[in-house]
């Protein structure tokens, strides 16, 4: 085939023609993807630019599909009410969910978070009828029923006299299944037998199997701070209980994990006829036990097979099986290194050794065995439990000790042993911390008036080192739940050590609580420390969750968060004011918020 020479390309002048146009395109195209990298650096959508430049019109939408979490250009957002049924919602322990997981140990009670397709983006309601709840200490004994309206315990434990309804209210007399002639002269008979009780010696308390708390509840007024645990059983409410009573308490079952504290941490132990199987699975609950209680602390039983002489007849059993399961016992705990203490009535106490020669005796083939030095005795996020006992050496045994802590009060402003185990930290920084918190209290009840009064009586600090802040509110009406981040220095030993109470956390996933629990959330640069990996969005969503309608949260972060926290909080009806530090930054704003009390459309 012929070509024409017009037909033929004219190689010189073509393949400049085209060369022109090729690499024009190609610096529109680079020029173009700056563009759009100076866009989504900013947080800001191609909608956005289009709509500032008069291109598009914005949105008049109401609730916007996307909630930026960064920069100052954050769209107004508005979540909708949950179903009525969500009431008393508790994400990581939601019964709806149960069926997904196995029986074995109850192991379906302990945490299990939804997926993140599966999170709720809406308000949980509060019930019909809920108002403020009273104020401490007149909480101790009384709450609104429609606050919590669950009948299952009053109908099913009202020959125990734990709770029962007059009125319009749940009156709280201090009985319990083992404590027929009330909380005060039960908790006595233990002070009798535990003189530390009373000297500031034990000041840190754990009841597994807690109830409504009352013996938490009493316990307070002797200077001892007991954390309460229970998980959600058909018991249906007994932590949210404990928390509108203002007594401290969490969602919890010793089952497959570790219980999330570190080691060493409780100066007491109890266990009221709990029902926890304690020598079955050769010991392994009492194993958790002994982890987390500090050497020379106490771990106080009562009921099943305590004086089964006298109490045999009334638990469906006989006395020759009872004194089998106190005989084993004494076995398991004794392989543990504990000792009898004392015993009086229902109540039988042992105490965790203080000797570290005891633990000699352990070895990788003993029962129980030791266990090997990969073995971290803090690490409490999700660790399963392991049927072995960390050794202590014998220096860190020995300044863990209960007898070598100091007495409450002092032991709160003294920089603990322990402190040199946690990376960055030392008695100076200490030190500055704990003067540093006294200022910015100080400068927060300024801003806050509400705080140190009876208005506020659950906190917690969801994002502490040392407990600084806990331990400037000391004197308040108020318990502090410390939160020490999961991922970041484990400092919670610490917060132990001075005689406050806490617990490790993700704030990638709901708290192990109840809704409307706390009356103040305190955060201290969260978004700052957790950004990358927590959207700010379901942080913020589940702060309204656990916050009381009515309650305050102050937010202490970087400026370059608090106009995405104040939208969001907007959108979440809370009333929000920016306010300067104590130290007047420009880095550094401090937001004040109130929940406000509003009532389901449903």
């Amino acid at each position: 085939m012929k070509y024409s020479k017009e037909a033929k390309p004219e190689r010189a002048a073509g393949g400049r023609s085209r060369a022109v146009p090729v690499a024009l395109l190609f610096v529109v195209l680079c020029a173009f993807s700056f563009y759009l990298g100076g866009i989504y650096s900013t947080g800001r959508s191609l909608l956005d630019v289009a709509a500032s430049n008069g291109i598009v019109k914005a949105s008049s939408s109401a609730a916007p599909a996307v909630v930026r979490t960064t920069g100052t250009n954050s769209k107004a957002v508005v979540f909708p009410e949950c179903p009525a049924d969500y009431q008393d919602y508790t994400p990581c322990t939601d019964p709806k969910r149960w069926r997904k997981y196995g029986n074995y140990r109850l192991s379906f009670m302990e945490r299990h978070c939804p997926p993140p397709v599966e999170r709720k983006e809406c308000l949980v309601p509060p019930p019909q009828g809920y108002k403020a709840p009273i104020r401490w200490p007149k909480s101790k004994d009384q709450c609104w029923y429609r606050n919590v309206p669950y009948d299952w315990i009053n109908s099913q434990k009202s020959n125990q006299h734990w709770l029962r309804k007059e009125g319009d209210k749940f009156i709280f007399p201090g009985g319990g299944t083992m404590f027929p002639n009330g909380v005060g002269a039960y908790a006595d008979l233990m002070a009798e037998l535990i003189p530390g009780m009373r000297d500031g010696t034990v000041r840190t308390a754990l009841d597994t199997g807690c109830g409504v708390a009352s013996w938490g509840g009493d316990l307070l007024g002797r200077g001892i701070l007991t954390l309460s645990l229970a998980p959600r059983d058909n018991h249906e409410a007994q932590v949210q209980f404990a928390l509108e009573r203002g007594i401290p308490a969490i969602l919890g079952i010793i089952s497959t994990q570790r219980l999330p504290f570190p080691s060493a941490a409780f100066d007491m132990a109890h266990c009221s006829r709990c029902l926890i199987p304690w020598t079955e699975f050769g010991g392994l609950y009492l194993l958790e036990v002994h982890r987390v209680l500090r050497p020379g602390g106490f771990w106080a039983l009562s009921g099943p097979p305590v004086n089964y002489e006298n109490r045999w007849h009334g638990w469906n059993t006989t006395a020759a099986a009872q004194k089998a399961d106190l005989d084993r016992l004494k076995r398991t705990l004794a392989s543990m290194c504990f000792k009898p203490y004392s015993k009086k009535g229902d109540i039988a106490v042992w105490q965790k050794s203080t000797d570290p020669a005891c633990y000699d005796k352990l070895t990788p083939v003993s029962s129980p065995a030791k266990c090997d030095d990969s073995v971290d005795p803090d690490a409490a996020w999700y660790v399963p439990m392991r049927s072995c006992l960390t050794a202590p050496s014998s220096t860190r045994y020995k300044k863990l000790a209960l007898d070598a802590t100091p007495k409450w009060p002092h032991r709160l402003a003294v920089a603990p042993e322990r402190i040199a185990t946690v990376p960055g930290s030392s008695a100076g920084a200490f030190k500055h911390d704990d003067g540093k918190w006294k200022l910015r209290t100080k400068h927060y009840k300024a801003l806050l008036p509400a705080l140190g009064s009876d208005k506020i009586r659950n906190v917690m600090d969801m994002n502490t080192v040392y407990g600084g802040f806990a331990a400037s509110l000391i004197k308040d009406p108020v318990w502090v739940m410390n939160v020490v981040s999961s991922y970041g220095p484990n400092s919670l030993g610490v917060v132990f050590d001075r005689g406050l109470i806490g617990t490790n956390h993700d704030w990638c996933e709901a708290f192990s609580t109840y809704p409307r629990t706390y009356d103040l959330l305190h955060l201290d640069g969260l978004f700052t420390a957790e950004s990358h990996r927590c959207e700010m969005k379901f942080v913020l969503l589940e702060m309204d969750r656990i916050l009381r309608p009515t309650g305050y949260a102050i937010i202490r972060e970087n400026a370059y968060f608090l106009d995405s926290v104040a939208t969001i909080a907007k959108g979440m009806r809370w009333n929000c004011d920016k306010h300067d530090t104590e130290y007047k930054a420009d880095k550094e704003k401090v937001l004040i918020c109130q929940k406000r009390l509003w009532s389901g459309k449903h």
